[in-house]
């Protein structure tokens, strides 16, 4: 019998952040704790809970604070919290946060579209953050997340030299891991491996998550070359829920469902209970009704025979 104790892939469900600021619609902040309290219960140990952006801009991420604090009550979680700048770190350093992770962009259009700076601007963003956690909270881990690393709707081809160079100019930052996002879903499985090998022999173990759209259904396939490279952390959001609000055109996560099934069909394990995962759609349906949400795994069901392995802890 394997050893479910230690998950051999780390599922970052971002659900809250990313799809909850993907849609219109403002899920009521209690409604917001529920949904987390049953992600936690079906295993998943690290949740992307909020983004700490000025509720003007995004007002469904107005309780930011509250939510990270409500967060923090869950067991063995690591909270994680996007922040965009040092304002944002700030705030979520104060609420509690155990993780931020910071938007860069590889597309240089997409830079100012999403964060109105050029990239040498985020990469001194960047130190400066991990300046501000080094002086505050220095158990905090800082990761960077390159954004449009695959391509972009807005400029189109992003050449890999310079995803290569701003990875590198991230670590050089100080951040602990740089992971690659497939914002806008262009990514196919040969340049996933390509990138991400290029990258690992760029910066080595902090080669971070792969953060991977579904928007043209490479999703899965995107994450299992991304593992066949080394990658153990994977980012994915309950129900497909999600893209970008500033790449247009950036629909769908990976969904969380679906890549809980593939890994654990494989018989790499995940710590997270396929049924109780299925079951916290529940608590996403009630605090967004009428959104549209997706999922292979969850339509079909789990195939004949199949059984999951007791998840511990």
């Amino acid at each position: 019998m394997r050893d479910t104790t230690t998950p051999q892939v780390l599922i970052s469900e971002v659900g809250p952040r990313d799809g909850l600021q993907s849609v219109k619609a403002t899920m009521p902040t209690q409604r917001k704790f529920a949904w987390i309290d049953a992600l936690h219960a079906a295993g998943l140990r690290e949740i992307e809970v909020a983004s700490f952006v000025p509720a003007t801009l995004l007002p469904q991420m107005a309780d930011a604070s509250e939510v990270v604090q409500h967060a923090l009550s869950l067991p063995g979680l690591t909270v994680m919290a996007l922040v965009p700048n040092v304002r944002g770190a700030q705030a979520a350093l104060a609420a509690g946060a155990h993780k931020l992770t910071i938007p860069v962009s590889a597309s240089a259009a997409h830079s100012m579209a999403n964060v109105r700076k050029t990239r040498e601007q985020m990469i001194d963003e960047l130190r400066a953050i991990v300046a501000l956690r080094d002086e505050r909270a220095p158990g905090v881990k800082v990761e960077a997340g390159i954004s449009t690393a695959f391509g972009c709707t807005l400029q189109g081809e992003v050449p890999e030299d310079e995803v290569v160079w701003l990875a590198a100019q991230c670590a050089a930052a100080g951040v602990d891991d740089v992971g690659l996002s497939d914002t806008t879903g262009y990514a196919n499985p040969a340049q996933v491996r390509r990138l991400f090998r290029r990258v690992r022999a760029e910066i080595g173990d902090k080669t971070g998550a792969a953060h991977m759209h579904n928007t043209r259904g490479l999703g899965l396939a995107n994450c299992l070359a991304a593992y066949d490279e080394g990658v153990r952390t994977f980012d994915s959001s309950l129900g497909g829920l999600g893209g970008c609000p500033y790449a247009p055109g950036a629909s769908g996560n990976v969904v969380t469902e679906d890549l809980v099934f593939m890994f654990e069909a494989m018989g790499v394990s995940t710590g997270v209970d396929l049924n109780r995962l299925m079951a916290a759609r529940e608590a996403l349906k009630a605090g967004l009704p009428g959104e549209p949400i997706y999922g292979m795994t969850p339509e079909a069901g789990l195939p004949k025979g199949f059984v999951q392995e007791a998840i511990h802890g």
